[in-house]
């Protein structure tokens, strides 16, 4: 398998970022019903303190973001409330998720193209940064970004003996990748 790379298999409808995004968000809820309300709240020592409510709160505050910017056309990412009901308590975090679940279904697939704006502070010095994206690569962005804290989310339910599915907090292209080497594995055995 030395040398191997995926074939791209692109689609190139930006719209298609919003069912993405409502399977994350699907999958994040269904994370949260395998965990208590103390274990949503407990700290990991393994992850410096953070708590799974931590990283859902973070999470869905870059999903909100995002959204926010069909009103307004602006996306700020860096001015996030912390310490807020959504990392303390996960029945409202998974109302959270309903509700950005329910606002992507309803968004017009039109709305993939619109332009936005992002402000994006790049040094703790404070200076900001505004950068002309759209809402489908935010939406990507964000979807992503929540894949990085499913796996840190995995790492402390690990540490509580929650078991997570195995694809939970894994990136698209590791999933793809890994079930093209078992294929080709199983079509070199024959």
């Amino acid at each position: 398998m030395e040398g191997w790379t995926m074939k791209p298999n692109v689609n190139r409808a930006p719209s298609a970022t919003m069912p993405a995004a409502v399977a994350l968000l699907q999958q994040c809820r269904a994370c949260l019903g395998q965990v208590s309300d103390e274990q949503y709240t407990a700290s990991c020592a393994t992850m410096f303190g953070a708590t799974i409510g931590q990283h859902m709160r973070h999470t869905l505050d870059h999903f909100i973001a995002a959204m926010d910017a069909l009103e307004d056309e602006t996306i700020d990412y860096d001015h996030r409330e912390r310490d807020t009901d959504v990392e303390k308590q996960r029945r409202i975090a998974m109302d959270t998720i309903d509700t950005l679940c329910a606002l992507l279904q309803a968004t017009p697939v039109e709305a993939a193209d619109r332009l936005v704006t992002v402000r994006v502070m790049l040094s703790p010095d404070g200076q900001e940064t505004e950068l002309t994206s759209s809402f489908a690569r935010e939406l990507a962005f964000a979807t992503h970004h929540a894949i990085h804290h499913n796996a840190m989310i995995a790492v402390i339910a690990h540490e509580m003996g929650i078991t997570m599915p195995n694809d939970f907090g894994k990136a698209p292209s590791s999933i793809a990748y890994e079930h093209a080497r078992l294929t080709a594995s199983r079509e070199m055995r024959g």
